[in-house]
């Protein structure tokens, strides 16, 4: 289903994924588009969006390339790589987030994100 396709665009970077079947993740979809400044923690991007969801099976290690929603700040995650709290070889948020998707391309390329950027997440066409 193309409904569950959305796009994510920073800098130069447009990169597809999938949104899951969660319903915090259909919430995410209904508050589309979003556009947020991006902060970076480590090997993550986070930025405010306008939904309030609550904890969801919060998972406490991710896996590169997920997406999820971080119920302690109202945010949407991207996850790239280990954050400062992460043990080796593994990639843990600063609480437990509930998993919303998945990125479609390479998630290496957020490495060149900074904070401060404008990021804008829409519905893909």
């Amino acid at each position: 289903m193309t409904d569950k396709r959305i796009k994510i665009k920073v800098g130069k970077i447009e990169m597809s994924a999938e949104l899951n079947e969660s319903e915090t993740a259909s919430l995410i979809r209904d508050a589309l588009p979003i556009k947020a400044r991006v902060n970076t923690w480590g090997d993550e991007i986070y930025f405010s969006i306008p939904v309030k969801a609550e904890p969801d099976d919060p998972q406490v290690l991710v896996n590169i390339g997920d997406l999820g929603y971080w119920p302690d700040g109202s945010a949407f995650c991207i996850f790239f790589g280990p954050t400062p709290i992460s043990s080796e070889g593994e990639i843990r948020p600063a609480s437990g987030v509930n998993l919303v998707g998945h990125v479609l391309g390479d998630p290496g390329e957020f490495k060149k994100v900074f904070s401060g950027e404008e990021i804008t997440v829409e519905q893909e066409e």
